[in-house]
């Protein structure tokens, strides 16, 4: 089963995005409506920009291999309930510790994007709720800062008020509700005296629900979108 690598250039939040591919461990199978039921969807994403390949393991069986920085998986069906997450330094298991366990608890019915995040020294996982759908005629958005020494910034039409406001490392905004369309975004510092990234025909469709991820170190700021409603 193959996952998609998602790199999005500098230009644009939503309409570009080129997809690579890395190995899932194994193929889920088919399951019946009341199987499904009871499962939750995790997708996992690299966005530790200084930390090496890795493998991550899920209740002790591996989900994904050899997962680099800006890769992110396509929804992975999990059993609902508590589940255990060990991450690995790429082919490493039986050599050395994880550099990541963490108890992960998902609910049967929602979908969730993990982020690996921070600095390889100070590697931790980010836990997002994703919303799937949006209404008729609109997109729903969301922004997170997920670099590790970029400042504060702010998301919103060029030359207007801000969608999005004082998002620190860390932060993830509520979701926004914006008709289907084009817009001209863009990143500036919280004062709003220096643009850090201009976005021009940034694209939303018609139900589409996307998280957009400010990644990578302050001086090679970049955003890494994902579709939710997928």
């Amino acid at each position: 089963m193959k996952a998609k690598r998602i790199i999005v250039a500098v230009v644009a939040l939503m309409m570009m995005a080129f997809s690579s591919q890395f190995a899932f461990a194994a193929e889920t199978p088919s399951q019946s409506p009341e199987t499904q039921a009871k499962d939750a969807k995790v997708r996992i994403v690299h966005a530790s920009p200084d930390a090496p390949a890795v493998d991550i393991y899920v209740d002790g069986s591996a989900v994904v291999e050899g997962a680099k920085f800006k890769d992110a998986t396509n929804y992975l069906t999990v059993p609902a309930g508590e589940r255990k997450v060990e991450i690995f330094a790429s082919g490493s298991k039986d050599q050395k510790d994880p550099v990541i366990t963490a108890s992960l608890v998902v609910e049967s019915g929602k979908a969730y994007t993990v982020a690996a995040i921070n600095t390889l020294d100070k590697l931790e996982l980010k836990v997002l709720t994703n919303e799937t759908s949006a209404p008729s005629g609109k997109a729903k958005v969301r922004v997170g800062h997920l670099s590790p020494n970029a400042p504060a910034v702010n998301v919103g039409p060029k030359g207007g008020q801000p969608l999005f406001s004082n998002l620190k490392f860390k932060d993830v905004a509520e979701y926004a509700e914006l008709p289907a369309g084009s817009y001209d975004l863009a990143v500036t510092t919280v004062d709003g005296n220096k643009e850090v990234l201009a976005l021009p025909g940034t694209k939303v469709e018609d139900g589409k629900t996307y998280t957009v991820l400010a990644i990578n170190k302050a001086k090679s700021l970049e955003p890494l979108v994902l579709v939710d409603s997928e």
